[in-house]
């Protein structure tokens, strides 16, 4: 097993708000895709490595409780976290050091109400 985590989805009930989103403080393309009775869109994905995707559809309600996931910020997650509140999101903890081997993160809320985390080496 190479990651404990292979996939995370993301709750959204405003598809095209959140995909504008998360398209502007990534500055990247989100593909999108009806699947099973569920409109996706998918985060860049590269061979061997985790992504995951937003998703709209019965039982998929956005929430600050339950489990966080840490979005990938590097090489400074600064860069992304930059762009939060112009894109409709809150930052709620900023940028911190957790070690100087393990590095940073922030904590912040997206357009749909999630809570959402980044890390970054620096």
């Amino acid at each position: 097993m190479k990651n404990m985590i292979n996939w995370f989805e993301i709750p959204v009930i405003d598809f095209d708000r959140a995909k504008k989103f998360y398209e502007k403080i990534f500055d990247a393309k989100i593909e999108v895709q009806d699947m099973m009775g569920f409109k996706m869109g998918f985060f860049p994905y590269f061979e061997g490595k985790v992504s995951g995707s937003l998703v709209k559809g019965e039982g998929y309600t956005p929430n600050m409780n339950g489990t966080l996931v840490y979005l990938n910020g590097n090489p400074d997650l600064n860069t992304v976290l930059n762009r939060i509140t112009g894109a409709g999101g809150k930052v709620l903890v900023p940028k911190t050091q957790i070690t100087p081997e393990i590095g940073y993160f922030a904590i912040f809320t997206d357009c749909e109400g999630n809570k959402v985390a980044l890390h970054s080496q620096q």
